[in-house]
């Protein structure tokens, strides 16, 4: 069991005894992350209270699960225990729903959580932001999905009407995806009005006293941080927050045993989104969350952006996004951004172009004659994985042991499993 607490104030984390590791998120000074956003989200603009503690306990979350180093691989990589100590501006009310939260968080990361909640004095700032009115906010992470999510909004606002775009990034490269994402909207969409919150929101490397943190690079619960950003700032208009992303991959089918623990997530997973939405909900915040793509797979998404498009601006945009699961190639000697091509984001990617018949204009990678490169890719590549998989198809009995929503049947979730995994299928064949 390892104890961690969240801080908001130097004196209080100065005070706080018998925690394993204590982060300090302060609105001025140094402290335990590397970020411009101060703990009163102001230049978000006026978040609620219950919606900015959930950013808070969702960076308690992250820097947690980051900081915990796991001492095994493959299915053995599910289960660290973690006591957990965040600050928060109603105590009462977040302690009454404590139980919901740590069993969301358990399925989330495949860890046992226990979570207590300390009274805080939270800092306060005026909001730097005019009032939010818009029609959706979306996240856009830099993904195919989420460019798909940001195209589709744009083309459906009216005159008059906004959305915002949530951008959240730990590395310079979603940051490079996201922005000409952004840029390439504003010229689809002229006159359109976006709003896109950047937001870079990562913890340091070392810890208040000089010492380094351990690191623990299989962490899941980087896009639970993400997602409360994206509800603080929709719940500011009352609007939806749009979560785009192909069902097939929400579903999170396990390409294999050694695949069920950390190594996939499941954050968008049908059941834990209405999971979240009810609990945030429960406690008085917002937490209305639609995945408009919840029923389809990324080739069908990519064949409605072909639609919207045409075949050539179709390829350049989704091109443009990044979709790959790593980002440390740079020792390779490629340029920042190149995709490795083997790993599941990508294998999924590129067999989505080849369903919808879009040209692929990714540089992949794979390929490469370089020994050094080769060593690499084989370390990463899923390929053996996603043939066996296409191979064995998608069990009715996967699909029944998967948690999912009442409004959500085991048959429409088989019939989408078996939809992507033609597409894996007709890539890998």
């Amino acid at each position: 069991m390892t104890r961690l607490a969240l801080s908001l104030d130097r004196a209080d984390a100065d005070g706080l005894e018998g925690y394993d590791e204590v982060f300090l998120w302060p609105g001025t000074g140094v402290g335990s992350f590397n970020t411009k956003l101060k703990p009163s989200l102001a230049s978000l603009g006026s978040v609620t209270s219950i919606n900015a503690d959930f950013v808070r306990i969702a960076l308690a979350v992250y820097a947690a699960d980051q900081s915990v180093r796991r001492e095994f691989q493959g299915s053995d990589w599910n289960r660290r225990t973690f006591e957990l100590s965040a600050p928060v501006s109603d105590r009462a009310i977040w302690t009454s729903h404590k139980e919901s939260l740590d069993g969301l968080l358990g399925y989330l990361t495949g860890d046992q959580w226990s979570v207590d909640f300390r009274s805080a004095a939270i800092p306060s700032a005026a909001a730097t932001l005019l009032e939010d009115t818009s029609k959706h906010t979306v996240l856009l992470s830099g993904g195919a999905d989420s460019a798909t999510g940001a195209l589709h909004s744009a083309e459906s606002l009216k005159p008059g009407e906004t959305h915002s775009l949530v951008s959240h990034s730990s590395s310079g490269v979603a940051k490079s995806s996201q922005r000409l994402v952004s840029a390439a909207l504003s010229v689809h969409f002229a006159g359109r009005i976006s709003t896109h919150h950047r937001i870079f929101l990562r913890r340091g490397k070392k810890r208040l006293d000089g010492t380094k943190f351990p690191n623990e690079r299989s962490s899941r619960s980087r896009s639970l941080l993400f997602l409360a950003l994206g509800l603080a700032v929709a719940g500011q208009s009352g609007g939806p927050l749009w979560i785009p992303e192909n069902g097939f991959a929400s579903l999170n089918p396990p390409l294999g045993p050694e695949r069920v623990g950390a190594l996939s997530t499941r954050t968008t997973q049908p059941w834990f989104l209405w999971r979240v939405s009810s609990l945030l909900s429960d406690v008085g915040g917002h937490g209305l969350i639609v995945n408009p793509y919840e029923r389809m797979t990324k080739g069908e998404m990519f064949q409605r952006v072909e639609a919207t498009l045409g075949a050539e601006g179709s390829s350049t945009y989704l091109s443009m996004t990044n979709s790959c699961s790593h980002t440390d190639q740079h020792y390779l000697g490629v340029p920042s951004g190149t995709h490795c091509g083997v790993c599941f984001g990508c294998v999924v990617r590129r067999s989505s172009f080849k369903a919808a018949r879009i040209l692929d204009q990714t540089k992949y990678l794979d390929g490469n004659s370089n020994s050094k490169t080769q060593a690499y890719l084989d370390g990463k590549s899923v390929l053996t994985a996603v043939s066996d998989f296409v191979e064995s198809g998608v069990q009715e009995s996967t699909i029944m042991s998967m948690p999912l929503p009442p409004f959500y049947s085991a048959r429409s979730a088989l019939e989408l499993a078996r939809r992507g995994m033609n597409e894996l299928a007709e890539f890998v064949s």
